[in-house]
């Protein structure tokens, strides 16, 4: 069986920029060990499996080592790329049943905008591995609830935007003993964008996300509160790089953001 092949950079409209996604376009359902052989074949952050529903597509995304329950720049690829062949009209939303539930992504000018879960944070002590893989000190940490599969995230603020910069984590101690992807921010030292961020996930197989859509499902509520505004700009700020747009909504964040495709083939087998 031939499955259609996308590689798509979502988040940027250059190629080789933002976060790079695989797109499978199903014509039947799969295996899940099928599905987790061909994401540790793209060996990408994410890969994306789309299939034909009675109202919209299912989707499914898989890291190169497990399944996730929510992924951002893989959905914003996926209806890239369903516009793009085709496959949904330009004028409509592409509509997605998740592990997440129903997700859509519209067009919004010259980018698409993707409506996401906001994910509250609650106040925790930072696990003390991440602390020392990371060699940071927090001003504040908080975590996100279980998505759904086991996995949640940790948000630590630092001090500055230069202390995001430099962090160089020890990803083979943060992979053995923090369960959890980590996020760490910090308020914009420029007027180009609100706030910057990281994101590391090595006990997924991800070590550093380039940019993380379902991270930001809790950095732009927030720094919605910290800085007290709705709509705020992000960046990314990992060797590639990309810039998350966020809109705060009631219980929802809508993210938007550019995409380009870098590669259609065709997998065998």
């Amino acid at each position: 069986m031939e499955t259609r092949l996308f590689h798509v950079d979502a988040f940027t409209k250059e190629p080789f920029k933002g976060n790079p996604a695989a797109v499978c376009l199903l014509e039947a359902p799969r295996p899940d060990a099928w599905m987790q052989n061909v994401a540790a074949e793209m060996n990408l952050s994410e890969t994306a499996f789309l299939l034909s529903a009675a109202d919209g597509f299912n989707l499914r995304w898989f890291t190169p080592a497990a399944e996730v329950p929510l992924c951002g720049h893989a959905t914003l690829a996926s209806a890239h790329v369903l516009w793009e062949i085709g496959n949904v009209p330009p004028e409509s939303a592409a509509r997605f049943q998740t592990l997440s539930g129903l997700l859509t992504a519209r067009r919004q000018g010259g980018r698409i905008e993707i409506d996401l879960p906001a994910m509250t944070l609650v106040e925790c002590p930072a696990p003390a591995a991440a602390l020392r893989a990371l060699d940071v000190s927090p001003r504040w940490c908080g975590r996100t609830p279980n998505r759904g599969l086991g996995d949640m995230d940790y948000l630590l603020e630092l001090d500055a935007e230069a202390a995001v910069r430099s962090v160089r984590p020890d990803f083979g101690l943060l992979g053995r003993e923090v369960q959890a992807g980590i996020i760490v921010t910090a308020r914009s030292g420029s007027p180009s964008c609100d706030f910057v961020s990281r994101y590391f996930a090595p006990y997924c197989g991800i070590d550093e996300d380039p940019v993380t859509g379902a991270a930001h499902c809790s950095l732009v509520p927030y720094w919605s509160r910290r800085l007290g505004k709705t709509e705020l700009l992000g960046y990314q700020a990992s060797a590639r790089g990309g810039y998350v747009h966020g809109r705060l909504g009631e219980g929802r964040v809508f993210l938007s953001g550019e995409a380009v495709t870098v590669l259609r083939g065709t997998l065998i087998g």
